[in-house]
């Protein structure tokens, strides 16, 4: 009985043991982690990559208490409520329980300083001779209406921009919304802005817009406040029909002090444009406050820069069908691309531009 017993027992852990050996899948942990980290005062996004992943998570650390966000591409935001150093844990999982992590520390100060806008400039009235007020922003809030939407994404759609739009490049403050470039490398590209635009929400046809706005300098910089048809996602660009109210291209002397106005249509399957342009007699679009003018009607538009006529197209040739339709707003600043060049030595980062307000009048 002994001899038997103990031949029981010595079993035991010979049969377990074989069944572990046979049974457990190998786990194959993820590799190379790396993260992007981009902030706006409070606001957080956070761009996770790895090899071999299934699903990632993200820990933002407040309080002592983590937030944890899962995604499978990697891309997580969140808004700290309070200025102070924070802990962010990225992880790139195989499984629930089988990852590899990534810790690091962000400062955070969720009150921006005072913003660069300046403080003088022209402004245009409220009303005009025959026109109503029919919609207007005057960016009062902290934060955008449900009038305006994102666009995501980088190269600017075609014309071989350097930027990646997101939707943090962006403040409201003292009744001042503004769009900021900067030089940081975020999703393979070097610089990150904000691209916003009324489509789907917002869209008129003919009728006076006034946009007042401080613009930002440099070699390389392309901001734009402009305009696309509602048809853009059937017909497709030039046929929609594009109305740039503003466009700089940044650079030292007459670039920084010079102005566009310009419209592009499709004429005869081609791409056609026309436009103008204001150069200021002295000093740079980015000194003060200026006010970027389209009169548009059944026959014409005008641009205006402080309510002064420098460009006018006529539009009753069957040739320009697309602004006899609704369009929307798009404002933004672009870095780099086919019009402004890239940016150089001489580029300074970051750059703003400031929108006081935009109003329709028809």
């Amino acid at each position: 009985m002994l001899r038997n017993l103990f031949l029981l027992i010595v079993s035991i852990p010979l049969f377990f043991g074989c069944g572990k050996d046979t049974d457990k899948p190998t786990v194959v942990l993820p590799t190379n982690i790396s993260t992007q980290i981009v902030t706006n005062f409070g606001e957080v996004t956070v761009n996770v990559t790895a090899d071999n992943t299934n699903f990632y998570k993200v820990l933002f650390y407040e309080n002592g208490t983590p937030t944890t966000q899962v995604s499978t591409d990697g891309i997580a935001n969140y808004s700290f409520s309070n200025s102070g150093t924070y802990t962010i844990v990225s992880q790139a999982h195989s499984s629930e329980t089988d990852y590899i992590s990534k810790t690091e520390t962000v400062v955070i100060s969720v009150t921006p300083g005072t913003n660069g806008a300046p403080t003088t400039g022209y402004e245009s009235p409220l009303s005009y001779p025959n026109y109503s007020l029919v919609w207007q922003d005057e960016f009062n809030g902290t934060s955008l209406s449900s009038d305006w939407v994102y666009d995501i994404g980088g190269n600017g759609w075609g014309n071989n921009e350097l930027q990646y739009y997101n939707n943090q490049n962006i403040n409201l403050s003292g009744g001042i919304l503004e769009i900021t470039a900067k030089e940081e490398a975020f999703n393979a590209s070097n610089y990150t802005s904000t691209r916003i635009k009324t489509q789907g929400q917002k869209s008129w046809k003919y009728g006076r817009i006034d946009v007042r706005a401080a613009l930002p300098e440099g070699k390389g910089l392309w901001p734009a406040l402009w305009m696309l048809g509602d048809n853009i996602s059937t017909v497709g660009w030039p046929s929609c029909g594009e109305i740039d109210i503003m466009e700089l291209i940044g650079g030292t002397g007459f670039n920084d002090r010079t102005v566009y106005g310009t419209i592009h249509w499709n004429e005869i399957g081609t791409h056609a444009q026309y436009g103008g342009d204001k150069t200021l007699t002295s000093g740079k679009f980015s000194d003060e406050f200026h006010v970027f003018s389209i009169i548009w009607n059944q026959t014409s538009i005008t641009w205006l820069v402080d309510n002064a006529v420098y460009h006018t197209v006529d539009i009753t040739d069957p040739e320009k069908s697309e602004f006899h339709e609704n369009f929307f707003l798009i404002f933004n600043v672009a870095v780099g691309g086919d019009f402004p060049g890239n940016p150089d030595a001489t580029s300074i980062f970051p750059q703003s531009m400031y929108v006081d307000y935009v109003r329709v009048f028809q």
